[in-house]
């Protein structure tokens, strides 16, 4: 099993949410983050001040799959995140060990 942690712009959770529901996936949790990357942020002016934003928000898709659809789900959640701009965000891929289904004690795949 893996876990796909995706870093990407807001406007673009339905996009990618559906793309993953299109390929099977029947389950994912998502969290209001914020954080910067390269673009370092950006500075805005308010009430005639100037300050630096440097966090930006973000949404961040978490989702564990057997391993053999972490290919199609990466590949669908950059194709579908993907503006072109700077600041698109990341995919990241990490094993899990187990997963346990608390109400039935099912583990391993058959837990996700």
């Amino acid at each position: 099993m893996k876990k796909i942690d995706a870093i990407i712009k807001p406007f673009k959770l339905e996009e990618v949410k559906e793309a993953l529901s299109a390929l099977g996936v029947q389950g994912l949790t998502v969290s209001e983050v914020k954080g910067f990357g390269r673009q370092k942020g950006h500075t805005e002016i308010y009430r005639g001040s100037e300050y630096t934003v440097d966090f930006l928000p973000k949404i961040k898709i978490e989702v564990v799959l057997a391993d053999a659809m972490v290919h199609q789900a990466t590949e669908a959640i950059v194709r579908a995140a993907r503006t072109g701009k700077i600041g698109d965000g990341k995919v990241f891929v990490s094993n899990i060990e187990n997963a346990i289904r608390i109400r039935t004690e099912e583990s391993g795949e058959a837990a996700i």
